[in-house]
């Protein structure tokens, strides 16, 4: 498996990378998890987008907003024919590391993901709630550096 990864800027999105995002969000948030939201909601623009490839075709992504405070790390998805290769955990590693040590992290995560994202040095921020229909927790990684 040839991997690539990509940190693009919306400018630098082109209309098929950007379809495959759009593709990629919908094919596992709206369909596989009968989600039904609109995903397009504006801030795109403003995200850094973390792309994970296998040759050319998009097989991990997410979306880093690095002008909040604290930094949000969201839209974390994995195709569902490469779930199981601890793609997951890389991608948001990479996530993470896009994110300057000295800042916060903030994720909405999923409930059952809990485990998961404490594996990676989050922990809970607060109660729990209804996203879209589907149980999430507030997660919290502190600054990695402290000056």
């Amino acid at each position: 498996m040839l991997l690539s990864w990509r940190a693009l800027h919306w400018k630098d999105l082109t209309p098929e990378i950007l379809y495959s995002i759009i593709a990629l969000r919908a094919e596992v948030f709206v369909v596989e998890q009968n989600c039904a939201y609109l995903d397009p909601d504006g801030k795109d623009e403003s995200a850094l987008h973390l792309c994970l490839f296998e040759e050319n075709k998009l097989i991990g992504y997410a979306r880093v907003f690095l002008n909040e405070s604290p930094c949000i790390i969201g839209r974390l998805v994995v195709h569902p024919k490469y779930r199981g290769k601890a793609l997951g955990k890389k991608l948001m590693q990479k996530s993470i590391t896009a994110v300057p040590e000295t800042k916060e992290i903030f994720i909405s995560a999923q409930e059952h993901l809990k485990g998961f994202y404490e594996s990676l040095g989050f922990s809970q921020s607060g109660k729990g709630y209804l996203e879209d229909g589907i149980p999430h927790i507030p997660m919290v990684l502190p600054p990695r550096l402290t000056i």
